[in-house]
């Protein structure tokens, strides 16, 4: 599963008072990415309790460009690159925290190039649309065949959607009952933590960023969440059609439908400070509970060092430049921006 959290916002400290800082994340095998902007951070922990972490420029028309202040047609472009930078950072996190990093004359493989890399994408996709949206759309329509439903396409669309919410949420618990992804999901936690005490001015460390909540308003999970519940909407305003047209009608409208969910998620997460919207976004919290853990220490650390080091790129003039580095952080010692 590609756990991840997309949190699109403003901030700045007493480091950096003028400078925006767009920010993101998503947990990877044994670490943890952050992107800003200019650039993301990938740190992870091999073997011998290291942080290694990699460093590398962003699309500057996608996150700084015209394309990411157009709303709905934002949320496409980023969500798709979100999902090309989850797939290579862990395959780097997979090479680091089983130390199989090939390395030619003292540099790093290329490990975020190659075809392998559009494989996961497509077959990710594949997997996704296939599991959430048209299996859920084929059972329905068996449901209303066997209970004789007819032409209830409300009815049906509920069903539908139902369906697709129980999918999801059997899936998020099914697998974090595997041990691999129960440390995953830590370092999910160990995300959320980082940028949660960011946001509320904290010193990053350990020890203080323990103290922050597990959730966020801005989680990959509550997006997930949004696209079922506006699904079911958007799906229940289409006249009646039959099963091949609803399927083709599912593929279709999705892209609408999570620019849809982009934009209701930015518009809740800058309005957290109303009663109300607290109100609607408590669903989207409760089920990060399933994709979250309380991570160690370590963990924490981890998570620090990567954001740390997009937020030192966010603060610089100068380009990023692609690199690799081994922070000097053993197991327990935390890592100092």
């Amino acid at each position: 599963m590609l756990t991840m959290s997309n949190k699109n916002s403003q901030q700045t400290d007493e480091h950096c008072a003028s400078t925006p800082f767009n920010y993101g994340g998503q947990a990877v095998i044994e670490g943890v990415m952050m992107r800003g902007s200019k650039a993301l951070a990938v740190a992870v922990r091999n073997p011998e309790g290291e942080i290694v972490i990699h460093t590398e420029s962003l699309n500057e028309r996608i996150y700084g460009g015209r394309l990411s202040r157009t709303p709905f047609v934002r949320g496409l472009t980023l969500l798709w690159d979100a999902l090309g930078l989850g797939i290579k950072t862990l395959m780097f996190s997979a090479e680091v925290s089983l130390e199989e990093e090939n390395k030619t004359d003292g540099e790093p493989a290329k490990v975020f190039e190659g075809p392998a890399q559009w494989g996961m994408i497509l077959f990710s996709l594949s997997f996704s649309i296939l599991l959430f949206f048209v299996l859920p759309t084929f059972a329905a329509h068996q449901i209303a065949v066997w209970l004789n439903l007819g032409a209830s396409q409300v009815v049906e669309n509920l069903v539908e959607g139902i369906i697709r919410l129980a999918l999801l949420i059997g899936y998020v618990w099914g697998i974090s009952l595997m041990p691999d992804i129960k440390r995953l999901y830590g370092y999910h936690g160990a995300e959320h933590k980082t940028i949660n005490a960011y946001e509320a001015g904290a010193e990053l460390t350990p020890q203080s960023v323990a103290r922050f909540s597990l959730e966020h308003p801005r989680c990959g999970t509550a997006f997930l969440l949004t696209v079922v519940v506006i699904s079911i909407l958007v799906y229940s305003v289409l006249p009646p059609l039959g099963l091949l047209l609803r399927i083709v009608s599912r593929l279709v409208f999705l892209p609408v439908i999570a620019g849809i969910a982009y934009e209701f998620l930015r518009f809740t997460a800058a309005h957290q400070d109303k009663a109300i919207i607290r109100l609607i976004t408590k669903p989207n919290l409760a089920l990060q509970r399933l994709t979250t853990r309380e991570p160690d220490e370590s963990m924490l650390e981890v998570g620090i060092a990567a954001f740390k080091q997009v937020l030192a790129y966010e603060r610089s003039q100068e380009a990023v430049v692609e690199q690799t580095i081994v922070a000097d952080a053993p197991l327990g010692q935390a890592v100092s921006g």
